[in-house]
């Protein structure tokens, strides 16, 4: 006789857990691979391993948020669970999971390594956590898609002033600006989307 699962394997079910974890352990084991490859190129730049501390940040961010979709919004409408308990968690594991997994990116010169890869995750989390309760959780990547990739492109090449917030991704090393900049949208976001929810999955 098959056991009954349980109300979490239920959940993780339903939010396609086993498929995000597995994409998010493929992602950073690429990109570990991947960027230092692209550091010890010698006909690169020394920062061209840069955009890779960027993407995977994004990336990470979006299989994290894009996660808390549901298709089954009314089924979850009559669970009388405090549903907000299980958004933190499941936000609050993920991102511990990817930051931790985060270390393992390997160091590439002007300080950029597995600090920015972190400082990225959280601060692209925020970000997508936004963005899942303003657009809903499957198109919750646009937000730091959008602003990851503006940046990357607009930020100057030198670190510090007033760079240091709104271009926190592209900033190396242990600036303390970039950090408070990238904890304060984590913060936000996720307590956000913790109380209001993914658009059109409210009322839970």
């Amino acid at each position: 006789m098959n056991p009954r699962p349980t109300l979490l394997c239920l959940y993780a079910r339903s939010r396609g857990l086993p498929g995000a974890a597995t994409a998010l352990a493929v992602l950073l084991i690429a990109n570990s691979w991947i960027a230092g490859w692209v550091i010890d190129r010698p006909l690169f730049e020394r920062t061209s391993g840069v955009p890779l501390f960027v993407l995977l940040p994004i990336l990470t961010a979006a299989i994290t948020v894009g996660s808390l979709h549901s298709p089954s919004v009314e089924l979850d409408r009559c669970a009388p669970l405090p549903w907000w308990r299980w958004r933190a968690a499941h936000i609050l594991t993920a991102t511990t999971a990817s930051c931790c997994l985060g270390l393992a990116a390997p160091n590439a010169a002007y300080g950029f390594g597995a600090e920015t890869a972190i400082r990225g995750v959280l601060g692209f989390t925020g970000l997508a956590c936004a963005g899942a309760v303003l657009l809903g959780a499957r198109l919750s990547w646009a937000p730091p898609m959008v602003y990851g990739l503006g940046v990357l492109l607009a930020a100057p090449r030198t670190p510090g002033g007033a760079a240091a917030v709104w271009a926190w991704s592209m900033q190396p090393g242990a600036q303390s600006a970039p950090w408070v900049t990238a904890g304060a949208l984590f913060v936000g976001g996720v307590a956000l989307v913790t109380v209001r929810g993914p658009a059109r999955a409210r009322g839970h």
